[in-house]
């Protein structure tokens, strides 16, 4: 099942380490089997606020998510990046192809039935 690396990122401001890191990171992700899904800060914001922009990462899963992410490779460029764009990053594996929200919505009533009421 795919996983993703997903970064919300924000305070963006032009330096050459982030263009450095903007050129430096395929090749982290390559080993790992990861792609850009989207990149950028063209966002139609349709709820609440989205200040920044986002990155969107796919990988064949989550240890491949998390190789990348404390590989040496990725860890070295790292820093180049945050030193001058302030974001969130998050790990997290997809859904199967037959995900149903209702049979969450199911085991969530089930869940709040038992526990006791306050």
């Amino acid at each position: 099942m795919p996983a993703y690396a997903f970064a919300h990122l924000r305070d963006r401001k032009p330096h050459p380490e982030v263009y450095t890191y903007l050129e430096r990171i395929q090749a982290t992700l390559t080993p790992h089997s990861g792609r850009f899904l989207a990149h950028g800060d063209t966002l139609e914001v349709r709820e609440g606020e989205w200040p920044g922009s986002l990155v969107l990462l796919e990988f064949p899963g989550l240890a491949e998510a998390r190789a990348w992410y404390d590989s040496d490779a990725y860890q070295e460029i790292l820093p180049l990046r945050t030193r001058h764009i302030a974001g969130d990053v998050i790990l997290f594996p997809g859904l199967p192809t037959d995900y149903d929200p209702t049979t969450r919505a199911e085991a969530l009533k089930a869940a709040e039935a038992r526990t006791p009421s306050q």
